[in-house]
């Protein structure tokens, strides 16, 4: 059977009129175009082919045939036209990074020659298209930070070229349906910061290829397969703040950068195994219910940068349970070393002096720490906050402290030091925190540290028990108390020429009363 060249002409112009019709009717559904990138899209100027319009590729083998459209990062408002599903030859949508809104168009399952849908970063509503499934060509697909509702397709998992799924940031719900267990050449899925609940399916540890597992702050509950731990491809391993349960077992994971479970309900022992992760980068074990000691091998993971073990059982109260610090002096990437809110004992090693100058972070709150702080605390030149408030701390605060030019934040509260606040502090020109109350110190504070904003206790910086306030009264509270705290300062400068007089005093103060009032606000 043959076919008139004049009717293959007519398919063939209907075909290009079908692709132009559907991107003017894309652009009408376009409302702000701050960059003009849709200036060229004129459906009255024959003169410039709709193949050239910005943002839009066709075809080499198929000329006049959209391909692509390509439409990233330009600020454009609206909505995505039904009609884009006309688009028959389409395998690349890129819009993300816009303020899109409505719904997804459910033509999209048209679309089955589609490979890529990028439609992250939007306002888009309503739920995934279950039809989406068709578009079983599709190898990335990343719309989070959108405002989707609903489930997440089971269909989905009969897209057997995905590599990417990336659903992150939505208001999703629901399980995660076993159904992406067949997903075998997935290599990333990130599903964290929604509504999901129910237990992570086991069919999702055959993904051998998956490098990032990514499902924190949702609801997710009930334990995780040590099936997970098998698989040695993954470099990110994310499941913080949900409701888990369970133990680490012993592992073998040499890929791994990033491992995160903190915020969920975890028991047992920090495994050894750790160690075996030469990549590790960051670790957060931290809001657990984790018991023993802290393995004295993590100086093995050279690229350590956060290590976050706080809000746990860890350690016994006894002497030798911060040991383990002594092998992190290896790790000199470390920036965040967070170990408050357990039962560790024992003495502050003077190890700690030999911890990299990149740490910025060191906290050792809340546990039965005693004896001195280590002079040489003072070598960790890049620290921006030392908390170690709620121990069992003798001795007088060390003068060298006053030499960690980048102390932002200094809590040594509930402790038992002795003496004065050493007049070095005054050098200390980025510090705006210092807890000292609940110690035993003497003397006056330093006229040099007027230019810290508190010198309190924190706890004055928490709602009273039962009482409701809104943020606006909260920062008015904090506000004045910042104030009285101030007041307070001039009032025991050392030099008594530096003192507020009892006429400044009264000033400020009614001052202090005017704004807790709401008097000239």
């Amino acid at each position: 059977m043959s076919m008139d060249v004049n009717c293959l002409a007519v398919i063939n112009d209907d075909n290009k009129s079908s692709d132009r019709l559907a991107l003017i009717a894309f652009k009408n559904q376009i409302t702000e175009d701050p960059s003009g990138i849709l200036d060229s899209w004129n459906n009255n100027n024959n003169s410039l082919h709709f193949c050239e319009w910005s943002g839009v590729t066709c075809s080499r083998p198929h000329p006049s045939r959209v391909t692509m459209i390509d439409l990233h990062s330009q600020w454009l408002v609206g909505s995505i036209s039904p009609h884009i599903g006309n688009l028959s030859f389409l395998k690349n949508l890129i819009l993300f990074n816009n303020s899109l809104n409505g719904q997804i168009p459910k033509e999209i399952g048209r679309l089955f020659r589609l490979k890529r849908l990028g439609l992250s970063n939007n306002s888009l509503e309503g739920e995934i298209p279950q039809n989406i499934s068709r578009c079983s060509n599709l190898i990335q697909l990343y719309i989070f930070r959108n405002n989707l509702v609903g489930s997440i397709p089971d269909g989905l998992g009969n897209l057997s070229n995905l590599k990417l799924l990336l659903l992150d940031n939505n208001n999703l719900s629901g399980k995660i349906p076993t159904s992406l267990g067949n997903l075998s050449s997935l290599t990333v899925l990130k599903l964290a910061n929604n509504n999901l609940e129910g237990r992570i399916p086991d069919t999702l540890s055959r993904l051998t290829s998956l490098r990032l597992l990514v499902l924190g702050r949702n609801r997710l509950s009930g334990t995780v397969s040590s099936s997970f731990y098998n698989i040695t491809s993954l470099e990110d391993f994310t499941l913080m703040d949900n409701q888990l349960h369970g133990s680490i077992p012993f592992f073998t994971l040499p890929n791994l950068t990033f491992f995160s479970i903190g915020i969920n309900n975890f028991t047992g022992t920090i495994p050894s195994s750790f160690s075996n992760s030469s990549k590790l980068e960051i670790l957060q074990l931290h809001g657990n219910n984790f018991v023993g000691s802290v393995p004295r091998n993590l100086g093995n993971l050279k690229s350590l940068e956060v290590l976050q073990l706080s809000a746990n059982n860890l350690g016994s109260g006894q002497d030798n349970d911060l040991d383990f610090m002594d092998s992190l002096v290896n790790c000199t990437n470390l920036r965040w070393l967070v170990v408050s809110a357990n039962n560790f004992g024992g003495v502050l090693p003077s190890s700690i002096a030999n911890l990299t100058k990149n740490l910025v972070q060191l906290h050792s709150s809340v546990n039965q720490i005693y004896g001195n702080i280590p002079p040489g605390i003072q070598n960790l030149q890049g620290l921006e906050a030392l908390y170690l408030s709620s121990n069992q701390l003798t001795g007088s605060i060390p003068p060298g402290i006053g030499l960690l030019q980048n102390l932002g934040m200094l809590g040594l509260s509930n402790n038992k030091l002795i003496g004065s606040i050493p007049s070095s502090f005054g050098n200390l020109t980025r510090l705006i925190q210092l807890f000292l109350n609940e110690n035993n110190l003497t003397g006056l504070i330093p006229s040099s540290l007027e230019h810290v904003v508190r010198i309190i206790d924190s706890r004055l910086l928490l709602d009273v028990e039962g009482v409701h306030r809104d943020d606006n009264a909260r920062d008015t509270t904090r506000q004045v108390i910042a104030s009285i705290i101030q007041i307070g300062v001039k009032c025991s400068s050392e030099l008594p020429s530096d003192r507020s007089s009892m006429s400044e005093v009264i000033v400020d103060v009614q001052a202090v009363k005017n704004r807790f009032h709401g008097v000239g606000m």
